[in-house]
């Protein structure tokens, strides 16, 4: 099992920035790639970013290139979501979610990831 605890959430102006961690334990972090979503009200759940199990290699959905950043700390078992500029369209809860490292990584997709945290509200107001 990981068990994974979002942070960082909260209201902010657009425009603003926030930092979003997510903490993991459980089992090997680096035995894993990572994931952020968000699913705002009436709304699936949407992929944000996502980051290889080393940091290699990095992936954004197109409405958050260039705004946000995800790194991991594989020493702090915690991966980071930076997000500037922000959108009233961002507000949303956001999720980070595991992988286990197999031989592909659909990295988009809610089911490829074996673990989520409860998630942590973010709110950008206009």
């Amino acid at each position: 099992q990981v068990q994974l605890v979002e942070s960082g959430g909260g209201l902010v102006q657009a425009g603003g920035s926030l930092r979003l961690s997510c903490a993991a334990s459980g089992r090997t972090f680096s035995n894993y790639n990572m994931g952020w979503f968000r699913q705002a009200p009436g709304k699936e759940r949407e992929f944000v970013a996502a980051i290889t199990w080393s940091g290699g290699v990095t992936y954004y959905a197109d409405s958050v290139k260039g705004r946000f950043t995800i790194s991991r700390d594989n020493a702090k078992n915690t991966v980071y979501l930076q997000m500037n500029s922000l959108k009233p369209e961002d507000t949303a809860v956001y999720y980070c979610a595991a992988d286990r490292v197999s031989t592909t990584y659909y990295y988009t997709s809610v089911y490829e990831y074996n673990y989520w945290g409860q998630g942590t509200q973010v709110t950008v107001s206009s």
